[in-house]
Formats: C-alpha cells, sequence, structure tokens
C-alpha cells in the first residue's frame, strides 16, 4: 500500500505542479481508502523562545477553514521574501489556489533546504509561507541525516507528529489534507509503518516568522 502511494504521487509530480492529472493527492487517498487516520499523541516538547508548542495529539480540522477568502484560501498573499530560494509565484499558487495539486517531487531539493537543515545543528522552525506563524519544528527525535534521507525518499519535506506546531496546523478528516489554521494548503498526511508522515509543500513553509 506504501508502494501504491508512492507511485501515485510520483505520477502526479511527472505531470507538473499544476497540470492535469487523472489522480490527484486527495484521489490517490480515497482510491486506496487512507480515510481512516489515527491521531497519535506524541511527547510535546517547547521551542526554546516558549512562543509554541511543537508535538502532541493530531488535530483534526473543518472543512469550512479552505473555505474562499480574500486571497483564494487565505486572507493574504505570500510574504514576499521567502526562504529556501522557492518560487513566490509557486508558492502563492499552491499555497492559496490550490487543493488537488503539489510542487514536483524532489523540488525541495533544488533549494537550499539540506543545507540549511545541516548548518543549524538542531531543530529548523518553518513558518507559514502567507503568515509567518510556525508549522513545523524539524528534525525532533532523529537526526538531520534521517530526516533529509527520509523526505527525498517521499519527495517532498516529510514531518512526523511531534514535529507539528498543532496550534496551527490541521488535518483534513475526510482527505488528509494537511492545512494551516489560518487556511494555508500545505500537503497531506500519508501515513506509513511508523505512523502519521506529513509530506509537505516547502514553497507553503517557506516563510519567515511574523
Amino acid at each position: 500500500m506504501r508502494l501504491t502511494v508512492s507511485l501515485l504521487l510520483s505520477a502526479i509530480a511527472a505531470a507538473g505542479a499544476f497540470s492535469a492529472a487523472p489522480e490527484t493527492r486527495r484521489d490517490a487517498l480515497q482510491s486506496i481508502g487512507l480515510l481512516g487516520i489515527t491521531a497519535v499523541v506524541g511527547p510535546a516538547s517547547a521551542n526554546a523562545d516558549g512562543s509554541f508548542s511543537v508535538g502532541g495529539k493530531l488535530r483534526f480540522g473543518d472543512e469550512s477553514i479552505m473555505d474562499q477568502k480574500d486571497h483564494g484560501s487565505s486572507a493574504v498573499p505570500v510574504q514576499e521574501n521567502l526562504r529556501y530560494g522557492v518560487s513566490r509565484k509557486m508558492a502563492d499558487r499552491i499555497s492559496n489556489y490550490n487543493r488537488r495539486f503539489a510542487e514536483l517531487g524532489g523540488y525541495f531539493q533544488e533549494t537550499t533546504f539540506e543545507d540549511v537543515v545541516r548548518a543549524a545543528n538542531g531543530p529548523v522552525t518553518f513558518y507559514d509561507s502567507n503568515t509567518g506563524k510556525a508549522l513545523f519544528q524539524a528534525p525532533i527525535g532523529r537526526s538531520a541525516d534521517e530526516f533529509i534521507d527520509e523526505s527525498k525518499v517521499h519527495g517532498w519535506p516529510s514531518f512526523r507528529d511531534n514535529e507539528v506546531v498543532w496550534d496551527n496546523v490541521r488535518v483534513l478528516k475526510n482527505s488528509g489534507e494537511t492545512v494551516s489554521a489560518d487556511g494555508t494548503h500545505l500537503g497531506h498526511n500519508l501515513p506509513d509503518r511508523k505512523g502519521n508522515r506529513y509530506c509537505i509543500n516547502l514553497v507553503s513553509v517557506a516563510g519567515s516568522p511574523a
């Protein structure tokens, strides 16, 4: 089943971030029955500055989070100067005017993502490209190499429950779509044998802190 998901996502990516494709991430999930997602409780930890907590229980959200707002599904466009050298145009389209598609698999390897993670010597905080709110912090409970290697295997930055800032992130129960509480499309939860795995578009989490 995990192989099927990977193949489906690869097919979507190969078609291009916004080209027509016969199946989308959501369609793939529905076709293989990955709709009943188990909420796993992970050890909670605090960021060094105490401004947010990382980890804990998966939080489901309502579809209404993604209702139309002033700028697509968000109230604001993406920030002007995004991190990691990602495309602002792509970031705005994927984050705010999209529910079905993703950046190309492996796109993050064309950015400074890996250099930033390795140079940090500790967890890196990933911020909403729209609002600048903290969404993920990684790696936690694993090495930078393990975080990067897992992301390369799946094609997108891949986070675990204990690396999510749940005050600001929600998972839509019927699809596994992972979004910010403010309406930013982030990616999908594609569980594997280790538990929940959030495959996230780097362009959606390349913001600077608000």
